[in-house]
């Protein structure tokens, strides 16, 4: 199980994977948005996303899960 957090205080622009969704090491789940900059957030190992626990237009802090991927 690998859970992927985020990296600084962002807003949730996109969300492009789904729950349930395999995915591999370096692909996409969602795109967050820091000062006019898009941030893609990566799988960081393969799986299946069994936990997404942002929507678009969430705002994370640092820290804040944004997936689980089993």
């Amino acid at each position: 199980m690998s859970e992927v957090r985020a990296e600084m205080v962002a807003n949730v622009w996109k969300v492009v994977a789904a729950e349930g969704d395999t995915v591999a090491d370096g692909d996409i789940l969602v795109i967050l948005e820091s000062m006019k900059m898009e941030i893609p957030v990566l799988a960081e190992s393969p799986g299946t996303l069994a936990r997404l626990a942002v929507a678009e237009g969430d705002v994370v802090q640092e820290g804040d899960l944004i997936a689980v991927i089993e």
